[in-house]
């Protein structure tokens, strides 16, 4: 199975095929790194804080393998017809030669994933003694008398425990034979199997001193130790976000830069717990959240294209504060760190996007009386009515240009972007309350 996986990698290598689909912000870093480990045919442990997609290049692992492949039809461990191992299936193979009846298995079925728990049982994860068999006359010694767990289970397949430091320590001693000498032992009794499993999991640094450590004999079983990341650059983090978020409305793709602005600004404040990190699905669920608000307001004000704008970013903002773990020393001022971060990221993707545009005709007419008011239930159109008349300037349509809008929700959102990066500039005033936002 290692060798099928270093020859499918090396294919995909030689013909330009991406084996990692759906992985960004790692093709510098952590993919040679893995890939290497998979060529040597190393077990693999992946070590970085929450949310660096750790799972999912995991998952795409399975990938690697062959599409179908063989298996003794009825076999508790998935055996090759030509490679029986168990004494069942090497009886059935001498008894029926080539009646032996066969099946076909798909890689996703090869791909087996453990989240670790403390409650987690050696059973579980290597096998026991199997009672009923015992009770239909075996002797206890018998090999046929166990019931596999799901390691061997695993066999010519991929095994991948999930946050392994969870796991109690004595599981994990569980698992050195299985890793090393490819043998299991049961109540005393070792059954010898040539298992071919790829053992690959995950783990956060710091949960080797809060919840749990890996055992040093362990750690030394895996023969690669790969660092992960959170992405290193802004478009790698607004692909993730575009990648993972299940979006109910239009998200401009102004406002997912910010989100990913304001993610990256949280992992560099010092205010922030870094050792617990930002997860990437900080800001998915942010994208996720400001879709719905403006969904809602679709739905209520019976707006017939539901676009999410500035305005609903504040509503991300209040239900996303309890997945950030700031220092001991903020007792009080979460909120006041996350609306600073949210503003220092809107300023920049209005520099990065409306930069040399004057806005100066705009600061003009609010300064002569005119105010403009938007919300969270305030539509659209209701938003572009109360636009300042500009003459024959064509502000508008440039700053709409700039952000790509389009249709009546992208056009008031990116001149509410406009009017925000005044507010931020202090070149206009805004009131908020009751539900409404009025810039003057």
């Amino acid at each position: 199975m290692r060798a099928e996986i270093r020859d499918n990698l090396l294919s995909a290598l030689r013909d330009g095929r991406d084996p990692w689909p759906g992985i960004h912000g790692f093709e510098a870093t952590v993919i040679p790194q893995l890939e290497r480990a998979l060529l040597a045919g190393h077990d693999i442990v992946l070590l970085g804080e929450r949310g660096q997609g750790k799972t999912r290049l995991l998952r795409t692992l399975a990938g690697l393998l062959d599409e179908w492949s063989p298996v003794i039809e009825g076999s508790e461990i998935g055996e090759h017809p030509y490679e029986p191992l168990t004494t069942a299936s090497r009886r059935r193979a001498a008894e029926l030669g080539d009646d032996l009846p066969v099946t076909w298995r798909h890689r996703d079925e090869r791909y087996v994933e453990k989240l670790a728990t403390p409650d987690t049982s050696v059973a579980d994860l290597i096998g026991d003694v199997d009672p009923m068999k015992v009770a239909e006359g075996r002797a206890l010694g018998d090999p046929e008398t166990i019931h596999f767990g799901l390691v061997p289970r695993s066999h010519r397949g991929i095994v991948a425990i999930n946050e392994l430091p969870d796991l109690a320590e004595r599981i994990q001693v569980a698992m050195l034979n299985v890793m090393e000498e490819r043998d299991i032992q049961i109540r005393g009794y070792v059954l010898r199997l040539p298992l071919d499993v790829l053992v690959v999991a995950s783990a956060n640094p710091e949960d080797y001193t809060n919840r749990g450590r890996i055992i040093t004999p362990l750690k030394d079983r895996f023969g690669a130790e790969i660092r992960t990341h959170y992405p290193t650059t802004l478009a790698d983090e607004v692909a993730v976000i575009r990648q993972e978020a299940a979006l109910v409305a239009d998200v401009p793709d102004h406002l997912v830069e910010i989100l990913a602005r304001f993610a990256r600004a949280l992992r560099e404040s010092s205010a922030v717990d870094q050792r617990s990190g930002v997860s990437a699905r900080f800001a998915i669920a942010g994208a996720e959240t400001i879709a719905a608000a403006a969904l809602h307001r679709a739905a209520r004000q019976g707006e017939e294209h539901a676009v999410a704008r500035p305005v609903d970013l504040e509503s991300a903002v209040d239900v996303l504060a309890g997945k950030i773990q700031f220092e001991s020393g903020e007792e009080g001022r979460e909120d006041e760190v996350l609306d600073h971060l949210l503003r220092t990221a809107t300023a920049e993707t209005v520099r990065a996007h409306l930069r040399g545009v004057d806005l100066g005709i705009l600061v003009s007419a609010i300064q002569s009386g005119t105010l403009v008011t938007t919300g969270e239930q305030v539509t659209a159109r209701q938003v572009l009515a109360g636009l300042p008349a500009l003459g024959e300037s064509e502000l508008y349509d440039t700053v709409c240009e700039r952000l790509g809008a389009t249709n009546e929700g992208q056009r008031a959102g990116a001149i509410e972007l406009a009017l925000e990066g005044l507010y931020l500039a202090r070149r206009v005033s805004k009131e908020t309350g009751d539900g409404e936002t009025v810039y003057g």
